[in-house]
């Protein structure tokens, strides 16, 4: 949102003094973004702007006057890259976690929705985040579907994109996920490019493993960043190659203690703080952004870096006006910190306007209702045991690894046990079935196969949050249990659940979209431990399973993946039979 003339001539007013301000901060100590000091400063607001910052400041007029005593003002963080969605809670929830935290924006791409829903999805999420006391930006979904290996309930395209792009909030063109196709020249992935080029918006990457030609390829086209990164070695390739380098901490992909060296000065505006995917417990427990600056000076990095990476790098990447720093003619959006190391907010202020104190929100959040094109997104074809049967192969047959604290998998091959004709999950060896079921009315299609270090010993795990096209996504041992627990989730309209012999252990419904409830943060977390303790009861032992499941069948992150097509291997950018052939 751009400033009035008048905003702009009360600026100047209150900057020369001819008129009171609405807030002088006294005596604190200013984190300059630009310098990287700790300065000593008098800050004074001019109603949603900051109209002046300096030692000479400390006796000019001001509607309220609040004296800090030396305690630090930073700008408020902005998360440069986030899946709103994929905290489960509608934007109004999401703002109501972080900004007490002093997280006073966010660039969020709804490709989750967009898979769902399309461009009637992105325009729910825009109307849904409108006037929050967090700014959302959105980045256009590039990828929806993310590969044609897949159904998605949507399709964006060219034409659909470019109506988004004109939206005012737009910033960019996101992820560009199907890097293969990148990599192979296609003209409709290279078009999605130029057309953020054409809007003066910036098109994003997705590159995970990326390096030397292939990395160098990628970023030829044009494409400004990556997220993905997961070594040190990868991350300084980007970096020195131009990449505008994402360090990224979410709930399942923890990257930032291997990139915390590459957070120094020296790589001034190139590095930025994101968390991608957060759960409500982490979101809770942790926080958003503000825990990657907390986590990045307590692994040795320059707290006022830290803080420029999650603020002003971000700003200065997607060209936001007037964000990410406090200084004349910025707006207002700041923190007051009790203790900078551990980035403890005191006071947050937005647009210059207190909005949180002491941990709590003080404002009351504006909730917007499900659209038609959003509810009641789950319908599943006609199902029965057989069409969950895998008949029995000869020799090896692929399977899925999950890497904990990863999105990354492995492929390995395996003699599957066998059991009247038919492959089944075996618990003594760790060998689950894995069920990707089309959850959009469509071709009704069915992708099965096996996945190893889950842990489960019985029972079944699913959801319909299934990356990026969000079908129905399931692990069990017992299909009997795989079919209940699929049909109770059509019945809430999507979610996740558990189940064990015929009975509902634990579930969490999610009727907007399958992919988010209205509730209040604090009862999805409730709801979310009842479904993580009842995962563990079944045996499993991975560390956040149903991240780890929604994300088996995102069919552009290597190695191996499951869509309702079947098996994916990434790397060929192909479908690949069960049997090692």
């Amino acid at each position: 949102m751009l400033p009035e003339l008048s905003q702009l001539q009360y600026a100047v007013e209150v900057a020369m003094g001819r008129r009171a301000g609405s807030l002088l901060l006294k005596n604190a100590r200013l984190v300059n973004v630009f310098s990287l000091e700790l300065q000593p400063a008098h800050i004074l607001l001019a109603g949603p702007l900051v109209a002046a910052v300096g030692p000479e400041y400390a006796q000019a007029e001001a509607e309220t006057v609040l004296d800090l005593e030396g305690r630090v003002v930073a700008p408020g963080l902005i998360d440069g890259h986030v899946h709103l969605e994929s905290s489960l809670v509608s934007p109004a929830e999401y703002a109501r976690g972080v900004v007490p935290r002093g997280v006073t924006g966010v660039v969020t791409d709804p490709h989750e929705i967009a898979n769902v829903a399309g461009v009637a999805g992105v325009e729910w999420l825009l109307e849904a985040s409108e006037g929050l006391p967090l700014e959302v930006w959105v980045t256009v979904p590039s990828s929806v579907p993310s590969t044609p290996l897949e159904t998605s309930g949507a399709v964006l395209g060219l034409a659909e994109m470019e109506r988004l792009l004109a939206h005012p909030r737009v910033v960019g063109v996101a992820e560009l996920m199907s890097f293969p196709a990148i990599l192979a020249g296609e003209a409709q992935e290279l078009s999605k490019v130029r057309l953020a080029e054409h809007w003066r918006k910036t098109p994003e990457g997705h590159a995970p493993t990326l390096m030397g030609p292939s990395l160098q390829a990628y970023l030829a086209t044009g494409i400004a960043s990556d997220h993905e990164s997961t070594t040190l070695a990868e991350g300084r390739a980007k970096l020195e190659a131009g990449c505008f380098l994402m360090v990224r901490e979410g709930s399942t992909t923890r990257n930032l203690e291997v990139l915390a060296p590459l957070l120094v000065p020296k790589h001034a505006d190139r590095i930025g703080l994101v968390t991608d995917d957060r759960l409500p417990s982490d979101l809770l427990r942790e926080g958003g952004v503000d825990f990657l600056v907390r986590k990045a000076i307590a692994l040795g990095a320059d707290p006022l870096y830290a803080i420029r990476a999650g603020s002003w790098n971000v700003a200065r990447h997607y060209r936001l006006p007037r964000r990410g720093a406090v200084a004349p003619g910025f707006q207002a959006d700041l923190v007051v910190l009790d203790d900078l190391e551990r980035f403890t907010a005191a006071l947050v202020y937005q647009r210059g306007r207190r909005v949180a104190e002491g941990g709590r929100l003080l404002l009351k959040l504006p909730r917007t209702p499900a659209s038609a094109a959003v509810s009641r997104t789950v319908r599943l074809p006609e199902l029965s045991l057989e069409d969950l049967r895998i008949p029995a192969v000869a020799g090896l047959v692929r399977v899925i690894r999950a890497i904990p604290h990863q999105v990354l998998t492995a492929e390995e091959r395996l003699y599957p046990t066998l059991r009247d004709g038919a492959i089944v999950a075996d618990p003594g060896r760790d060998l689950a079935k894995l069920v990707c079921l089309e959850r959009y009315g469509q071709q009704g299609r069915v992708g099965k196969g096996l996945v190893t270090a889950f842990g489960l010993q019985k029972g079944a795990l699913a959801c319909t949050v299934g990356h990026d096209h969000h079908n129905l996504m399931a692990v069990g041992v017992s299909d009997a249990d795989i079919l209940l627990a699929a049909r109770r989730l059509e019945a809430l309209g999507g979610g996740m659940i558990a189940v064990c012999d015929g009975e509902i252990l634990a579930e969490l419904a999610l009727p907007i979209a399958g992919l988010i409830t209205d509730e209040p943060l604090e009862e999805v977390h409730q709801k979310m431990e009842a479904l993580e303790a009842a995962a563990r009861h079944l045996g499993v032992s991975l560390p956040d399973p149903y991240m780890v499941l929604s994300f088996l069948g995102l069919a552009v992150i290597p190695e191996l993946r499951l869509t309702d097509f079947g098996l994916v291997d990434v790397r060929q950018g192909r479908l690949v039979p069960l049997a090692v052939e």
